[in-house]
């Protein structure tokens, strides 16, 4: 199963500040040893929200929001693509991972399923 685990952003990124390179050095180790693993498919971090857009859909309506955007909590600063055998083996990982804001208040990563082709195939069979 692939699986994403989303990392929160945190004032700090959303200031544009760069993790410290401690903490870049251990996310290097710890993404060694996914790719290792045979489990990393991808890891990103993502720039301040301040120079992302969303686009609203109303109905046939579009419209365009500049960044910044005002919750930080409930922004993503980055983003892990993950094949695991299992959500116990994600949750594992997981907690192997050093802390993305070892210096900021409590964070929470969430790990979320991606649908697969085949998810979409057990259902029209039903």
């Amino acid at each position: 199963m692939r699986v994403m685990v989303i990392v929160p952003a945190s004032k700090q990124s959303e200031a544009g500040v760069k993790p410290n390179p401690e903490l870049v050095a251990e996310m290097g180790k710890f993404n060694e040893e996914l790719a290792k693993a045979g489990v990393l498919l991808a890891a990103h971090g993502l720039q301040a929200s301040s120079k992302g857009k969303r686009v609203r859909f109303s109905g046939a309506q579009r419209s365009v929001i500049d960044g910044p955007f005002a919750e930080t909590k409930e922004l993503i600063g980055g983003f892990w693509l993950w094949q695991v055998r299992s959500m116990e083996e994600a949750v594992e990982w997981v907690k192997r991972c050093p802390g993305p804001h070892p210096n900021g208040p409590a964070c929470e990563l969430e790990i979320r399923p991606l649908w697969e082709p085949e998810d979409f195939a057990r259902e029209n069979k039903a």
